[in-house]
């Protein structure tokens, strides 16, 4: 598994469909309601020094199957978001989204500096089980803040120090 620049086209309408599916859309806030990103949207973010977004792929070729993001990248407190989404759903529960965002939190700690990451998760959301896997630690609930198909659910917020990340 290689973490790898949204560097074409090709990459950015991959990511974008990705991102427009419902089964992923439906766990995602970018702000101001909106839950999908446009290609357009994505580029810009690709382009700005508060994300930075790379996409995942196979073990056994650079076939892009997910992406893993830092977003709300803060120089000054030394602080971002984390972020991931598997893509191609044929490689879900196989380790790849986990495996992802360890990489993605060494970039973070050890090339960008960064002393704390956190992220939050959606109740119901079967990435709940990722993040004690990885070391974070459950700071709040943010109650009934999500809204799928009219029903509102929790937030879990988890953050990680880079003293508790353990690289791979």
């Amino acid at each position: 598994m290689r973490l790898k620049p949204i560097d074409s086209p090709e990459l950015i309408a991959l990511v974008a469909g990705w991102l427009s599916q419902k089964e992923n859309s439906q766990w995602l806030d970018f702000g101001d309601g909106r839950q999908t990103l446009t290609p357009e949207w994505l580029k810009i973010m690709t382009q700005r020094d508060g994300h930075l977004l790379r996409v995942f792929t196979r073990d056994e070729d650079d076939t892009p199957i997910g992406l893993v993001a830092l977003s709300e990248i803060n120089r000054h407190f030394q602080t971002a978001r984390i972020w991931v989404v598997v893509g191609d759903k044929s490689f879900l529960s196989r380790g790849y989204g986990t495996r992802a965002t360890a990489a993605m939190l060494t970039v973070a700690f050890r090339d960008l500096g960064l002393h704390s990451v956190n992220t939050w998760i959606v109740e119901g959301n079967p990435s709940l089980r990722m993040a004690p896997r990885l070391h974070f630690t459950l700071v709040g609930r943010q109650r009934q803040c999500h809204y799928i198909d009219g029903r509102s659910y929790d937030r879990f917020w988890f953050d990680i120090l880079a003293s508790e990340h353990k690289e791979s």
